[in-house]
């Protein structure tokens, strides 16, 4: 089965934000994706609000259960009390819990499993006992002990943070090597019975090998190089692209 694709919105929420006006609009948008086949959406609300506005929740909550409701909503933050009570009042289908600081520009790095897995436990059973799948975002070299830990928590999933990997476009060898790490790390968590989620710089030209070197790859979620490509391309032929790069339709 290809990978499921999910579409983050917040570079479009961000770019709407440059304004005091209602386009592009972030619904919208995520209604095209969905139209064009895109499994899911992801918005990661930060609480300065600086792309998704906590008010786009519930809207994009609502496109999805009125429009299509066999399709995914995946909210990523890092777990504070006001970020918790958000998931609860709005159950998504997945919490993707990342570490990082709510100032950060982007999230950079996983999770440290092992230091955390008190923190993370009874907010990954939390989120579990309301029905929400509970993914952790994970450095991408993990080893097998930080996994263990990982699996610990109660979690159903991690993600793999894909930026080194994304960030070697111009440089095959290393993006090999990177891919590699990616791929052990991957095998160690579905041995372990973690599913693989994916997600951060990728592409349209990246996203084939990361497919092919991890076969139980769950989701990619996606957002800045799709929304890059949708400017020239248009949001439906672009998710239609992604698709087809996550495995969709090859051979």
């Amino acid at each position: 089965m290809p990978a499921k694709l999910s579409v983050n919105l917040n570079a479009i929420a961000m770019l709407r934000n440059r304004r005091d006006l209602p386009w592009p609009s972030v619904t919208g948008l995520g209604r095209i994706a969905l139209a064009a086949g895109a499994h899911g959406l992801t918005v990661h609300p930060r609480p300065d609000q600086r792309h998704i506005r906590f008010s786009d929740v519930p809207e994009i909550r609502a496109l999805i259960d009125d429009e299509f409701p066999d399709r995914e909503f995946n909210i990523e933050g890092y777990p504070t009390e006001e970020f918790l009570e958000l998931v609860l009042e709005t159950e998504p289908d997945q919490v993707t819990l990342v570490p990082d600081d709510p100032e950060q520009a982007t999230s950079d790095h996983g999770w440290n499993f092992k230091r955390n897995v008190d923190l993370l436990r009874p907010m990954v059973g939390r989120l579990k006992q309301r029905g929400m799948r509970v993914s952790l975002f994970s450095d991408p070299d993990a080893d097998e002990a930080a996994l263990v830990a990982a699996k610990a928590t109660g979690a159903n999933r991690i993600e793999l943070y894909t930026g080194p990997y994304g960030a070697t476009y111009d440089d095959p060898k290393k993006a090999a090597k990177e891919l590699e790490k990616l791929g052990k790390t991957a095998d160690v968590a579905a041995a372990l019975g973690l599913g693989v989620n994916a997600g951060h710089d990728l592409t349209v030209a990246n996203l084939p090998a990361l497919a092919d070197r991890i076969p139980a790859l769950a989701e990619v979620s996606i957002g800045h190089s799709l929304t890059a490509d949708a400017l020239e391309f248009g949001m439906a032929e672009t998710v239609r692209r992604f698709l087809r790069a996550c495995g969709a339709g090859r051979g």
